[in-house]
């Protein structure tokens, strides 16, 4: 079998192993604990996962293995970096429910209500992985157990922001403070939280910035190397040599944008 069709083998391969990968963990617990029907997930993420399968065939067979190397590489950089923007925006709108729930709570415990009861208040306000916190924290104090384990969600966004604030539920639970005054304390810290955080991201701007423009700068060589005459797209795209560097290139270039949001990220813990 010749080299193209050794390649052909390859990338079927590659696409049948993407189609047949069992989903994640978290969305069987998702659908176990919220009963989710299988069928309305799966088939979504199996057709992304054929278009994927192909899309990486034709690259392979239209440019060679090296383009779409290069490709996959900088497609799970997107992907990986689009994951992290939209969970830091679920950390914000779940923090403000946080808050929210909080504010409520304080409020209902303020003019005498159980705690089971501002619990629940703050459940039917706010919605979303807190208000089920909530919820399941009122269930737990109405049948007699611990209202503060119930806020305790490792797989939540805002997991460690919940854990503080079932810590100082669980002191009055043991201790008999006023619960008011010590969620009152964890929602001024919750709070001070987030505005450092927003300051922080805020003066790491310019970081970001920097990095997206250094990992641009290749890109911008070689299209001055293209005007210039020295065809180096013909170089990357055609010439055995390119089918190395181009998937060198593109994973050094990766790796630096990663490397950049793992140390960004390290600042704002």
């Amino acid at each position: 079998m010749s080299a193209c069709g050794h390649s052909w083998v390859v990338w079927v391969c590659v696409a049948g192993v993407l189609v047949a990968l069992p989903e994640g963990a978290g969305r069987r617990r998702f659908r176990v604990v919220f009963g989710a029907r299988q069928g309305r997930k799966v088939p979504g993420v199996n057709v992304i996962r054929v278009l994927c399968g192909v899309a990486l065939v034709g690259v392979a067979m239209v440019s060679g293995v090296g383009t779409a190397v290069a490709a996959a590489m900088v497609s799970a950089t997107v992907w990986v970096r689009r994951r992290r923007v939209v969970r830091e925006r679920r950390w914000v709108a779940e923090c403000g429910r946080l808050s929210e729930g909080l504010e409520a709570v304080i409020g209902e415990l303020r003019v005498g209500a159980h705690p089971s009861a501002a619990a629940e208040v703050a459940a039917s306000e706010i919605g979303g992985e807190v208000g089920r916190a909530f919820a399941v924290s009122a269930a737990r104090s109405r049948l007699g157990g611990s209202g503060a384990e119930g806020l305790r969600r490792p797989d939540a966004v805002v997991a460690g922001e919940l854990a503080r604030i079932a810590e100082a539920w669980l002191v009055a639970e043991r201790h008999g403070l006023a619960l008011a005054e010590l969620l009152a304390a964890a929602r001024a810290d919750l709070l001070g939280r987030r505005r450092f955080r927003d300051r922080t991201r805020a003066a790491l701007a310019g970081a970001h910035a920097t990095a997206a423009v250094l990992a641009l700068l290749p890109v911008l060589g070689i299209g001055l190397g293209q005007m210039m005459g020295a065809a180096p797209l013909r170089v990357l795209f055609v010439t055995p040599l390119g089918g190395l560097l181009l998937p060198l290139g593109a994973g050094l270039t990766c790796a630096g944008l990663l490397w950049t949001d793992v140390i960004t990220a390290k600042v704002l813990r």
